[in-house]
């Protein structure tokens, strides 16, 4: 883990991060990001910015939540990478609910900033 990134805070980052983008709060969620951040989702290119996120999941639901099960941390020379999985709930575009849909995140985090986030889950099978 880099010297300057206290043990707790890779874990509290990512936590912050999720619940901000939860809440649609994309100017805090920013405050965690990286300058050279990148994203991809199932189905997404990679992505550098939360909006193309929103707009890239517009068409896919109307919202979504996570139910985190476990968050892992993994100290590494470069960077701290931390894994969260669970299952996530929401609503399809047309308002029908889903829950109960496995996902793990891989976030690598640098001097205290997300620079990578991947995300896996199995939306596309639960989708009617």
């Amino acid at each position: 883990m880099p010297a300057d990134m206290p043990a707790a805070a890779p874990e509290r980052i990512v936590r912050d991060f999720l619940a901000a983008m939860e809440a649609r709060d994309l100017e805090r969620a920013e405050t965690l990001l990286d300058e050279t951040f990148t994203m991809v989702f199932p189905g997404s290119g990679v992505m550098h910015r939360l909006d193309e996120l929103v707009a890239w999941a517009a068409g896919r639901y109307r919202f979504v939540r996570k139910r985190i099960a476990a968050v892992e941390t993994c100290d590494g020379d470069a960077f701290t990478a931390v894994f969260c999985h669970g299952e996530l709930d929401g609503e399809w575009p047309d308002g029908t609910p889903f829950a109960g849909v496995r996902f793990i995140d891989r976030f690598e985090l640098r001097h205290g900033r997300i620079v990578r986030q991947q995300v896996w889950n199995d939306l596309a099978l639960a989708r009617p």
